[in-house]
């Protein structure tokens, strides 16, 4: 019983679950697990499910995103009250990063069956509108990833691989017209090196106009975004 007031105590001092009602926050009491993670320790592993929600009770986390080359950006640092998890637990992909703790961090754990039962209906409204808001933070993440790690010939790359629908055949085409200028925003480069960039990858066989205007955009370009 000293367990179940310790957890109930803990979690309403969490602002995350300051809304739930009575029952629910008896319920998540009992389900929650206390865990203490090392400095350096992960968390949550970018990549990986770990299906559960984490709630940082003491200490500090940082969240950092790696690319293929090993290389790292800090998206964020978390403090206590601060959750990781729930990207994952309300869309059901891997975590879009990773989450290491800076010091000694204790967490509640409160794992996905607990998790669903205080959300909405899967039907509602804001269940879905919950699951678009998760799909634009994690192109958002992939965005400051790109900007922060890329080149812009690896910017332009990533840019025209998510324009792009697959065409069957490993391949993939974009059939409406990208502008240079449009491109250049989202890449965060001017113009000019956008023109630059796409001579280059069509020269080099990765990408290849065609006589109805749409853009084949080989499997190979992958390798550079």
């Amino acid at each position: 019983m000293s367990t179940m007031v310790s957890n109930l105590e803990l979690i309403r001092r969490v602002p995350l679950f300051s809304m739930l009602t009575a029952s629910q926050a008896e319920s998540v009491a009992e389900a929650v697990i206390k865990r203490r993670f090392k400095r350096g320790e992960a968390i949550v592993e970018q990549g990986k499910q770990s299906n559960a929600l984490s709630i940082i009770l003491t200490g500090r986390a940082r969240v950092v995103t790696t690319d293929t080359r090993g290389r790292e950006v800090i998206l964020a640092t978390m403090q206590p009250g601060d959750y990781v998890g729930e990207m994952s637990l309300i869309d059901n992909e891997p975590h879009s990063a990773s989450v290491r703790a800076e010091v000694q961090t204790d967490v509640l754990v409160l794992g996905r069956p607990e998790f669903a039962r205080c959300l909405p209906e899967n039907s509602s409204m804001a269940y879905a509108v919950m699951k678009g808001l998760v799909q634009r933070l994690r192109h958002a993440d992939r965005k400051i990833e790109s900007l922060a790690l890329m080149d812009v010939y690896g910017r332009v790359a990533r840019a025209l691989l998510e324009f792009a629908i697959q065409d069957g055949d490993g391949n993939a085409v974009i059939r409406d017209r990208v502008s240079r200028q449009d491109l250049a925003k989202m890449v965060g480069a001017s113009r000019e090196m956008v023109s630059r960039v796409m001579k280059y990858l069509e020269e080099h066989g990765y990408i290849e106009t065609r006589d109805d205007g749409s853009l084949l955009v080989k499997a190979r370009l992958n390798s550079l975004g």
